[in-house]
C-alpha cells in the first residue's frame, strides 16, 4: 500500500503545469479581492452617512424638524427666519424677524433678496429705536412694532414671500410687500413683466373697481373709496394701480393685486386683496405663462 501511494505522488507531480495558470489564478485572486474591499468600503460609507443623519436629527432640533418637511421630488428652496430684533420694555415693544431664502438654485439672485429683508429689517430696528430714544426725551410714551413675513405661495415653479410691518400703538398701520420668484429660471417676476405693455393699468384698475362695488352691493358693511354705487366724487377715491403695484401670484397662478391698510378702505378692512381674473388679463399678457 505504501509503495502504491509512492507511487500516485510521484505521477501527481509529474502532470505538466499547463502555460498561463499562474497568471489566471493571480487575476482571480485579485478581482475577489477588489469586489471584497469595494463591499466593505460601501458599507463603511453607508454606515458613516446613517450615523451622521441620526445625530443630526439627535443633536439638532431644527435639522430633525426640517427633514420631515424635505420634498422628495421639486425645488428644495425654503425661508428661514435668520435673525431678530427684540425689545420688551414696558411702554416700548419691539419684535422683527428676519427672513432669508436658501437652495433656490442662483445664489446670486438669493444673495439680492437676502440683503434687501436684512436691510429693510435693520433700518425698521434702527427707526424704532430712534423713535424710543425720542420718546424718552420728551416725557415718555409708547412705541410698539411687530414685524415678520409669510409665504404665500410655494409651487415647483413659484416662491412668494410677504413681509408685513404693524405699527402697533396708535393707528396699527399695517403695510404688505411681496416677492415672487420663478424657482425654474432664476427671476424676480415684476408686476409689468407680466403683460405685453402698460395697458395692464387700466383694465386691472377697473376690474378692482368693479369689484369693489360688486363687494359693497354683496355685504352693506363694506366700504371702499371708490366713486359708484351712489358715493361721491372724492380725491380719496381709488382711480388707478400704480405701475409697480403690490402684488403676488397664489397657488392658483391667479394674479392677487395687495392694498396696504388705509389706501382703498378705511383702516378696520386691514390689507384689501383683489383677485384678478385670468380672462380679463388674456389679451394682454406676456411670453410667461404664470397667469391661468
Amino acid at each position: 500500500m505504501d509503495n502504491k501511494m509512492i507511487e500516485l505522488k510521484r505521477q501527481y507531480s509529474e502532470i505538466p503545469v499547463p502555460e498561463g495558470l499562474d497568471i489566471i489564478v493571480e487575476e482571480a485572486y485579485r478581482k475577489h479581492i477588489h469586489k471584497k474591499m469595494l463591499r466593505i468600503r460601501w458599507i463603511s460609507a453607508t454606515a458613516a452617512i446613517v450615523t451622521l443623519f441620526i445625530s443630526a436629527l439627535n443633536i439638532s432640533p431644527s435639522f430633525a424638524n426640517a427633514s420631515s418637511k424635505w420634498p422628495v421630488i421639486g425645488p428644495l428652496a425654503k425661508v428661514l427666519t435668520i435673525r431678530e430684533y427684540k425689545v420688551n420694555e414696558s411702554s416700548y415693544k419691539a419684535h422683527i424677524q428676519v427672513p432669508a431664502i436658501s437652495d433656490l438654485g442662483d445664489k446670486s439672485l438669493e444673495n439680492q433678496l437676502n440683503d434687501k429683508y436684512s436691510v429693510e429689517s435693520k433700518r425698521l430696528y434702527t427707526e424704532f429705536m430712534v423713535e424710543v430714544e425720542d420718546l424718552k426725551k420728551n416725557g415718555g410714551g409708547e412705541a410698539g412694532v411687530e414685524s415678520g413675513y409669510v409665504v404665500k405661495t410655494d409651487t415647483d415653479r413659484l416662491l412668494c414671500v410677504g413681509r408685513y410691518v404693524v405699527n402697533t400703538v396708535g393707528s396699527s398701520s399695517t403695510t404688505f410687500k411681496y416677492d415672487t420668484v420663478d424657482k425654474e429660471n432664476h427671476v424676480l417676476i415684476t408686476l409689468s413683466s407680466l403683460f405685453k405693455d402698460e395697458q395692464y393699468i387700466e383694465i386691472i384698475s377697473n376690474n378692482i373697481k368693479e369689484q369693489m362695488i360688486a363687494r359693497m352691493k354683496q355685504n352693506k358693511n363694506l366700504f371702499f373709496w371708490v366713486s359708484g354705487n351712489g358715493q361721491q366724487e372724492s380725491d380719496m377715491n381709488f382711480k388707478s394701480i400704480e405701475k409697480d403695484q403690490n402684488f403676488y401670484i397664489n397657488h392658483d397662478n391667479k394674479l392677487v393685486i395687495s392694498f396696504d391698510k388705509y389706501a382703498v378702505a378705511p383702516g378696520s378692512m386691514g390689507i384689501i386683496e383683489f383677485v384678478i381674473p385670468t380672462e380679463v388679463l388674456a389679451d394682454i399678457q406676456g411670453d410667461q405663462e404664470y397667469l391661468k
